[in-house]
């Protein structure tokens, strides 16, 4: 098995080679969100498959790209579609592009996803700013050897999403008149859908919202040092009392009928953010 730092050399060393730019803030673009990468400008487009080290998305509704360029003239690099435990990566696998970002220049994390809404507040298409995670994964991707240079032993999450960032993002929320919510995030190994019964357990723990990635990512740019910033766009309701069947098409329908007012949110962030 090749140490983390030879990979992270051989990848970011590749990507390197095929920009000319130092991105200074990264995008995690989840379910029927990618779209918002054709908006970058001057961009360079590298397939994960291409990557070396990288894994490649399967999932139907990410490209499977990193698309580097400048967003609202921030330099920005962005991943077109994640991957996810439930895919059968490992922990450290999922969330190796964070660090890439991390060696890369990377300084905030724009970390997005689709997810169901637990909170009765909460209706599909709203968007939420995570303020707190709860990882129910059953896994944590900083499990092994630690590398002292990338990061502590035991990291703090007691403000894994950035205070700062959260308000700034609900003050442009208000400037574009694009009504956000705040919650706690709980992340699940899936990829099936909860029960009822998990869904009330889950609720009477904390939890807003429920889906199944984010938390790893979060965790480890944490560890590196990089700042966060996550946004949830709620697709379904998750409400145990109500529960219907429901499909990842109908997840992808949502998230692309939410698409316009989250890319307008997420670029007024962009424009608005100042030192990093």
């Amino acid at each position: 098995m090749k140490d983390l730092n030879l990979k992270l050399n051989e990848t970011c060393s590749y990507i390197k080679e095929k920009i000319d730019i130092v991105p200074e803030i990264g995008l995690i673009l989840g379910s029927g969100l990618g779209s918002l990468a054709d908006e970058i400008e001057d961009k360079k487009i590298v397939k994960y498959e291409e990557i070396p080290n990288f894994p490649v998305s399967t999932v139907a509704g990410h490209e499977g790209q990193l698309v580097i360029g400048r967003l609202e003239g921030r330099k920005v690099i962005a991943m077109q579609g994640r991957f996810h435990f439930y895919e059968g990566y490992s922990m450290q696998e999922i969330t190796f592009p964070v660090r890439a970002m991390k060696e890369l220049g990377v300084k905030m994390l724009l970390v997005t996803n689709a997810c169901g809404g637990m909170d009765t507040k909460l209706y599909p298409g709203a968007l939420m700013f995570i303020e707190d995670h709860i990882n129910f994964t059953g896994s944590n991707p900083l499990i092994g050897p630690n590398a002292d240079e990338l990061g502590p032993r035991f990291p703090d999450m007691s403000a894994a999403y950035d205070k700062g960032l959260i308000a700034l993002g609900k003050r442009v929320g208000e400037k574009l008149e694009i009504k956000t919510e705040k919650g706690i995030y709980t992340a699940i190994s899936g990829p099936n859908y909860l029960s009822a019964a998990e869904l009330r357990m889950l609720r009477r723990l904390g939890g807003d919202t429920v889906g199944m990635s984010t938390v790893p990512e979060v965790i480890v740019a944490r560890h590196t040092g990089i700042k966060v910033l996550g946004i949830s766009c709620v697709t379904d309701m998750a409400i145990a009392d109500d529960l219907e069947p429901l499909e990842h098409s109908a997840v992808v329908e949502v998230a692309n009928r939410t698409r316009p007012k989250f890319i307008k949110l997420v670029k007024g962030i962009l424009k608005e953010v100042k030192e990093l």
